[in-house]
This record gives C-alpha cells, structure tokens and sequence, in this order.
C-alpha cells in the first residue's frame, strides 16, 4: 500500500513521457465535479495514441454517482 499511495499522491514526472507507449485504445472518464483536474486527464488522453477523454456529470466516482453516463461512455468507445 505505501508505494501505492507513493504513485499517486507524488506520481514520477516520468509516467507523463511514457504515455505514447501505450498501444491500446485507451479511455479516460473524469467526473466534472472531481478533486482531478480535468486539464490533466485531457492532456493525459492526447498523449496516448487512440486515446479518449470523455467528461461525466459527477464527482471522484463516476460509476457509482453516475452509471448512465459512466456506462454511456463505455458504449461509445466500444465497450459493453
């Protein structure tokens, strides 16, 4: 759990420059009410090739505060 919480609460600025590594289709749903901010998770999307962003009316936990959308989004990238 320490190194966990190490990633995310002090993430390697590194992580950022491998994203184009990734060679699946990548999604990444942020709720508009979270504590993340959406700039990042839209930059983060760019910078995968295939890469997604789609915004939900939500806070931190989308699939829970707003599974229509959350499951929405899914569906239009392929999923379910």
């Amino acid at each position: 759990m320490p190194a966990i919480d190490d990633q995310l609460n002090d993430p390697d600025p590194a992580v950022l420059e491998r994203l184009g590594d990734i060679t699946a289709p990548t999604l990444l749903i942020g709720g508009t009410r979270s504590h993340i901010d959406q700039r990042q998770l839209v930059l983060a999307a760019e910078r995968i090739p295939g890469g997604r962003f789609v915004p939900v009316d939500a806070g931190h936990l989308v699939h829970t505060e707003n599974p229509g959308a959350f499951l929405a989004a899914l569906r239009s990238f392929g999923v379910g």
